[in-house]
Order: C-alpha cells, then sequence, then structure tokens
C-alpha cells in the first residue's frame, strides 16, 4: 500500500536545535503555513535535532490544532547517533527487530499520533538482517503502526535485499540537477521497474551554496530561464527533477515562509524538454551522450 504525498514534502531536518532550533509554536506555525500552500506530507527522523526534534514537531503538531487526517507524517530509524540523549560510544546502525519497534513507538509518541503515514530505514547497513526487518514491519502494519514502508539511501541491489522479503514503495535519495548520478546509474530505472517512489533530499543541489565551474554555468543558464518561466531558479531545478518519469517527490527545507508559499509552483510548471536538457547539459559541462 502506497499513501499519497504531497506533490513537494516539507524536509525538517533543519527545523529543530541542528540549525533553525523553532520552538514548538513556531513549527506549529511553519506547519500551518506548509498546510495551507498545499505541502501536507513532513520527513522526519528520529535522530534529528540529536534525538529532539520529533518532539518538538510534535508538540507543534499537537498546538496547530490540524487533522491528523489532512498532514502525512514520514520518519526514519536506524543510525544511532553519539548523543548526549542515547548511551552511543560511536557512531553505528541498528536494524534489529527490537530497535526496529521500539523506535516507532518512540517516534509515535515524540509526534503526538498513534500511526506515521511512511516509515523509513535511515541508511543501509552492512549487519542488516532482511528477514529480521520483514518481520518487524509487517508486525506494525499489522498493528497499523505505519502504513506504508520505504527506505532512505539504499542502492539498487541493497533495495533488492530488503525487498525479498517485504514490500518497498519508497526510496528517499540524494537527487538534483547537480548531483544527477541516479539517473545514470541504475537507481532511478531499478525504481521505476519496481514501482517505488523516489523522495529527493537535497533537491537544490550545490547551486546556491557552492561557487564551481559547474554552478556557475548553471546560474548563468537560469537568467534567461528565470525570465522564461517568470519563476525564481530554486523552483526551477525542483521543476526539473519533478519531470524525471519516476514521479520524483523533493524534500523542500526551507523555513522562509515566502519561499513556502511559492514551492506549489514548481508542480504547476511545464518546462520545455530542450530546457530540461540544458540543465543537464550544463551541470555537465558537456553535450548528452
Amino acid at each position: 500500500m502506497k499513501t499519497t504525498l504531497s506533490s513537494i514534502i516539507a524536509g525538517t531536518m533543519n527545523w529543530g536545535s541542528w540549525d533553525k532550533n523553532l520552538s514548538a509554536p513556531e513549527m506549529a506555525h511553519l506547519i500551518h503555513v506548509c498546510h495551507e500552500n498545499q505541502i501536507t506530507t513532513f520527513d522526519l527522523a528520529d535522530v534529528y535535532g540529536g534525538y529532539t526534534t520529533e518532539a518538538t514537531f510534535g508538540k507543534g503538531f499537537k498546538n496547530s490544532k490540524i487533522d491528523r487526517s489532512k498532514i502525512q507524517l514520514i520518519t526514519k530509524c536506524g543510525i544511532q547517533y553519539v548523543s548526549e540523549n542515547r548511551e552511543n560510544r560511536i557512531k553505528h546502525y541498528d536494524y534489529s527487530k527490537k530497535y526496529i519497534l521500539w523506535s516507532v513507538e518512540n517516534s509515535l509518541k515524540n509526534l503526538n499520533t498513534d500511526y506515521v503515514d511512511v516509515f523509513l530505514l535511515h541508511r543501509p547497513s552492512p549487519l542488516m538482517v532482511a528477514d529480521e526487518i520483514a518481520e518487524a514491519v509487517e508486525q506494525l502494519k499489522k498493528d497499523g503502526k505505519i502504513l506504508s514502508f520505504g527506505l532512505s539511501n539504499f542502492t539498487p541491489s541493497q533495495t533488492d535485499l530488503i525487498q525479498k522479503k517485504i514490500k518497498v514503495s519508497y526510496n528517499q535519495i540524494q537527487f538534483s540537477a547537480t548531483h544527477y548520478e541516479p539517473m545514470i546509474d541504475g537507481s532511478l530505472d531499478h525504481m521505476e521497474l519496481h514501482q517505488i517512489t523516489p523522495m529527493a533530499w537535497n533537491p537544490l543541489g550545490t547551486v546556491f551554496r557552492e561557487d564551481t565551474e559547474q554552478t556557475r554555468r548553471l546560474k548563468k543558464l537560469f537568467v534567461r530561464l528565470v525570465e522564461k518561466y517568470e519563476v525564481g531558479s530554486d523552483l526551477l531545478l525542483l521543476t526539473w527533477l519533478m519531470q524525471h518519469p519516476t514521479k520524483v517527490i523533493p524534500l523542500a527545507g526551507t523555513v522562509n515562509i515566502g519561499r513556502i508559499q511559492q514551492l506549489k509552483k514548481a508542480s504547476e510548471i511545464q518546462m520545455d524538454r530542450e530546457d530540461w536538457f540544458e540543465i543537464w547539459t550544463e551541470s555537465m559541462g558537456h553535450r548528452v551522450p
């Protein structure tokens, strides 16, 4: 079973102590802003904010008074991070049945909900046992605590390992105009073949964060494209992803209200095929093969 998600997902990794350090009332306001602008899906993880962001978000969601059925919550588990909130000596991963069940229960408590719409394994582990993962996920689904299951940052072969035991509906990967490798290394082909919906983290890539030959070429191109489509280059970067046949869902991590109010336009733009290829060409620095 796949859950219906909004065309753009609100990424919350930076909402908490790892960056913006928003309070519960501030998160409640941001949840409202997203909801009012057709962004109804929120991406979380137990580890965000050193295991604190989920609880603050949960308080914010409770304060928002928004009906639970009107939003979708994604969370992840598996990363054992060195934090004052966990007794971990070294960063590692845990996908034992016992830990998965405990982690989901803990997330539900933190998020003030009795189910999550999508549950993801955060990063692959060499020690993960597919049978054990499948048992935990089947139990969580049977108990109504998760509706859909997926992965995050898994390769096609790692996905196949899990998929042999339990249906995988999503894989959240790094994908952008400046990190386009999933288009050519088989990752997106594999997802389309197996009806796995891709979510893209860091969908704007390095365009606004780094000054390189690659980003300079793209910024030069966007001067023309921004004028043509009458939207910002950030929205064009999201549109570029969303026009891939796998129906990629980008995660937008912004907390800027003005930008959130503009995001829905990215799903409304019909980018010309040649413009799409021109973005890829300028990113590569050479014409397509």
